[in-house]
């Protein structure tokens, strides 16, 4: 209420403090200046407060405090109340963030903003000709979002740019911004220093309306890296070793800070694609310290003025001698293996040399029908050189790919580049398609055609996540994820049981050959070629802005505030879906062809948990309706349960929600009628998505009593009046046979979260502080 009564940093109002020179944050914003001053100013007051070292993830979170000197901060514990530098959303999010902000009744946005077009382009042919037809069949949303941002201040990443994360990258983060974005992957910015945080669409709207932006405290988890990387071994196995270690929620409410000698083995890009897989450990976000390839990447990418800045106040961007970290984990880069995780999930490592024999004893298809290179974690400059000096030998030989294969620039830049010095004819020659600037199979959007929908197969790529039906919505493809240059290996050898360290491949000549490590340039020779101009300028005053969604759309609706709290406590709620292991935000809200429902609330609540094993009869989709008896579709059921005013709960298991950003995981429950998601443990993000739309994200104090709820018991949720940070509540099981258990429930609420509950969604609660300051 105080910053909005204050009206902090309204419409493009950030604090601009004498410094020693203004440095643009980005080429796009030349009148939006880094400020390391503020940044510097806040750190001496933390670091007087605490008395300690700290760590370079304290430095950059508390310098961005609202209120450095007040500001209660304890690690893993108090709520942190930070005032980030700006927002980035992508195509597929941006829709229901704009909506949202739409909804508060703000004129424009309070720090610079951007939507990048990414997702919703579908690999099918070939770049050109996908891009057309996503022009063509998203018209409609490209529209909605192109004229949103002109008219509330927001730039605009016109389909074709490229990946949100490569893009923000090349343009928008550096050294010590706090920059967050509505997409699980944002924190591939930390790869030049930033922390960077993945966040739903409600957090999003937030910051862009100028209020502070919440975030408990997170803990710091250090990786050490000792040694230096050489040969077939990546960035990327940084991260699947640590995946391996940490497993998919060991970071959940901690940074991944990295440090040590190592780092400076690791080019800026490398660096980024580790801080982009950190999202597959739960982590809050992951960093590298400022360094010498940051620098020169920044000059690279026409920022040298950003690296002389960053010099000056390179005491802030790394951290203090002596830090303490919550956890500690050392890698030797010497000793470290090329590894490929999966299949089904991103933290099953193995070392490339086991990975034949372990598919063998397991059952997987060890041979590979597809490699897919790119995505947002390894689409850079370096990773395309990479696989096409492993593809230049392979074609010296006369080879060229057994599987199929594919290649996904990371933006426009990217691909032109590639284009112009000769990379992407090599990887066309050895046998591939490359596909849009875009996103692509990495999330679903992909119109696979060589097999059909649960014929068991294998792919490898060097994406990100690998859940069941990620890819293609096939849950018989087995996929693994590893670095692109061993993924060109493996598509070339075609089998599982190749590894390019010691394994010989067979020329055209019928003589046997080895592959040799790939060696290729960070960064190109000359300059980067932008390739096509494809930013859209806010204007200056976007007040005369039509934005039009039409209410017979069937792609875009405008929202409905939710309905208040009544003030009482939640009772004989029904069990809509009691579910069995993982549970992640592809298994409550499909990607793939639901992505074109991300602006209609209501079309896309007919995926609501359609993937989730429902424990009562082990099927996906199929759950009794308590009322009739009869067992039917998840999303079908939770709308009898809403047209007969029944409130309804779900029960999880173990990190519910994790993977993917997405608050539709979020927002299909509540405009269902959902009321309570009790689980063993969530997932981050996506509890804080659930807070957000007034939902109740509660977990078992003893996880054991998971087991004492079934299917056709009715739930009530006691002590409501009292909700209160901290403290239980009480849940009452009834059993069909008329007896009754109680059972103790855990929150993380604080106080301003509650109110978000009370008042309906953190939405209504902002109106509710606008109408008052007002």
């Amino acid at each position: 209420q105080h910053a909005l009564n204050s009206g902090v940093r309204r419409y493009h109002v950030a604090p601009v403090l004498c410094q020693r020179a203004k440095v643009a944050m980005s080429h796009f914003e030349p009148n939006e200046y880094i400020n390391y001053e503020k940044l510097e100013k806040n750190i001496n007051i933390v670091r007087k407060r605490l008395d300690r070292p700290l760590t370079l993830s304290e430095k950059i979170v508390y310098g961005h405090l609202d209120d450095p000197a007040k500001q209660e901060i304890e690690r893993g514990k108090t709520y942190l109340r930070l005032r980030p530098d700006r927002v980035a959303m992508q195509d597929a999010t941006a829709q229901m963030a704009m909506l949202q902000f739409i909804s508060s009744g703000l004129p424009k946005v309070a720090v610079p903003s951007t939507i990048h077009c990414d997702h919703l382009i579908e690999a099918q042919s070939g770049g050109e000709k996908d891009l057309q037809r996503a022009k063509d069949i998203n018209q409609e949303v490209y529209n909605f979002l192109s004229t949103a941002g002109a008219k509330y201040g927001v730039g605009f990443w016109k389909p074709g740019s490229g990946i949100i994360h490569q893009i923000i990258l090349e343009n928008y983060s550096y050294p010590g911004v706090m920059l967050i974005g509505t997409d699980s992957h944002t924190p591939n910015g930390g790869g030049l220093g930033g922390i960077c945080i993945g966040v739903g669409g409600a957090d999003a709207v937030d910051v862009m309306a100028g209020i502070p932006w919440e975030l408990k405290c997170p803990k710091v988890i250090g990786v050490k890296l000792t040694g230096k990387l050489s040969g077939w071994t990546s960035p990327k196995d940084v991260i699947l070793k640590v995946a391996g270690i940490l497993t998919v929620k060991g970071g959940t409410g901690a940074i991944i800070e990295y440090h040590g000698p190592g780092v400076d083995s690791i080019s800026c890009t490398g660096m980024a694609t580790i801080c982009n897989m950190g999202a597959e450990i739960g982590a809050t976000t992951s960093i590298f310290p400022y360094n010498e390839r940051m620098k020169k990447y920044l000059g690279k990418t026409g920022r040298a003025d950003i690296a002389a800045l960053a010099d000056e106040f390179k005491q802030y961007l790394v951290p203090d001698s002596g830090c303490q970290y919550d956890q500690v984990i050392e890698i030797n880069l010497n000793e470290l293996k090329p590894h490929i995780n999966g299949p089904f999930t991103p933290d099953l490592a193995h070392p490339v040399s086991d990975i034949g024999a372990v598919a063998e004893k397991e059952g997987w298809p060890v041979d590979i029908r597809v490699g897919l290179i790119g995505s947002c974690t390894n689409s850079s400059y370096e990773d395309m050189g990479r696989s096409a000096a492993v593809a230049k030998q392979a074609l010296a030989h006369g080879l060229k790919c057994k599987s199929k294969f594919t290649i996904t620039p990371g933006s426009e830049q990217i691909r032109a580049t590639i284009e112009r010095d000769g990379y992407a004819k090599i990887l066309r020659e050895v046998g591939g398609l490359v596909l849009a600037n875009a996103c692509g199979p990495c999330i679903g959007q992909w119109d696979r055609k060589d097999t059909k929908k649960g014929e068991k197969n294998t792919i490898v790529t060097s994406y990100n996540r690998n859940f069941t039906g990620r890819n293609d919505a096939n849950p018989e493809t087995h996929a693994f994820v590893t670095s692109p240059e061993i993924v060109t290996a493996l598509s070339i050898a075609g089998t599982l049981k190749f590894n390019p360290e010691t394994d010989y491949l067979t020329g055209a000549d019928g003589k046997k050959f080895k592959l040799e490590a790939p060696d290729a340039d960070e960064l190109p020779k000359l300059e980067f070629d932008p390739g096509q101009d494809t930013y859209q300028y806010p204007p200056k005053d976007g007040s005369g802005q039509h934005v039009d969604v039409s209410p017979t759309s069937q792609r875009l609706q405008l929202l409905e505030p939710f309905d208040k709290w009544d003030g009482k406590d939640l009772e004989d709620m029904l069990i809509l879906i009691k579910v069995k292991g993982k549970c992640t935000t592809d298994h409550i809200s499909a990607a793939g062809p639901w992505l074109k429902f991300r602006g209609h609330l209501d079309n896309i609540s007919n995926n609501l948990l359609i993937g989730a094993i429902n424990i009562e009869n082990g099927k996906a989709n199929s759950v009794r309706n308590a009322l009739t008896q009869e067992f039917g579709p998840v999303p079908d059921t939770a709308r009898y349960y809403k047209k007969m005013g029944v409130k309804w709960a779900v029960i999880g298991d173990e990190n519910y929600g994790e993977g993917s950003s997405r608050e539709h995981a979020a927002l299909e429950p509540r405009h269902l009628g959902g009321r309570v998601i009790i689980t063993k443990s969530f997932a981050r993000i996506h509890e804080t998505n659930l807070k957000k739309q007034g939902l109740l994200p509660l977990t078992f104090a003893d996880p054991a009593d998971y087991n004492k709820i079934h299917p056709v018991d009715k739930l009530s949720i006691v002590g409501l009046k009292d909700f209160a940070p901290g403290k239980p509540l009480k849940c009452i099981i009834k059993h069909p046979n008329g007896s009754q258990e109680t059972i103790m429930l855990n929150h993380t609420f604080n106080e301003s979260q509650i109110e978000w509950f009370q008042a309906g969604s953190a939405l209504n609660r902002m109106k509710e502080l606008q109408q008052k300051s007002s």
